[in-house]
């Protein structure tokens, strides 16, 4: 059983008039990532960085191949959460929309960066990708159920 593990954590707000605030992470350094539409990535692994991923604007999904499963974890600006991926872990992005979906990765360096950390891995077996497409909608029904309360 592997000991690395994806984290996903809610983000807690404030509300300052009109404009909510949202807990900032602490990193070393904070990327903005554009994943493009209509697109699977293939796999790759970082040894000395971990991966601080929020959506900002659109949907995507990160999959990950941990114990020789995949799998695929739904994200969206609609729905706030940090998915916190540490070193060691396969993972990549799945943007099915055909919209552009951005994301904010405040990464926590370990060690200086190393060139062969963001070298593609390619894909064991093939992605599910109608299990993604449900993931999403998933994620989609229950943030309408939470938007109804």
């Amino acid at each position: 059983m592997s000991a690395r593990r994806i984290a996903i954590r809610k983000l807690e707000s404030i509300k300052g008039g009109m404009a909510e605030f949202f807990t900032p992470q602490a990193s070393h350094e904070t990327m903005l990532v554009q994943i493009p539409p209509n697109t699977v990535d293939d796999l790759f692994v970082h040894k000395s960085q971990t991966d601080q991923l929020l959506v900002v604007k659109g949907e995507f999904a990160i999959v990950t191949l941990i114990d020789k499963q995949y799998q695929y974890i739904p994200l969206s600006e609609d729905y706030p959460v940090v998915v916190t991926i540490p070193p060691g872990v396969l993972h990549g992005a799945i943007n099915l929309s055909s919209q552009m979906c951005v994301v904010v990765n405040a990464v926590l360096r370990h060690r200086p960066v190393q060139e062969r950390d963001y070298i593609t891995r390619g894909r064991p077996f093939p992605y599910d990708l109608a299990a993604v497409t449900q993931a999403l909608k998933n994620l989609e029904a229950r943030i309408q159920e939470a938007n109804v309360r």
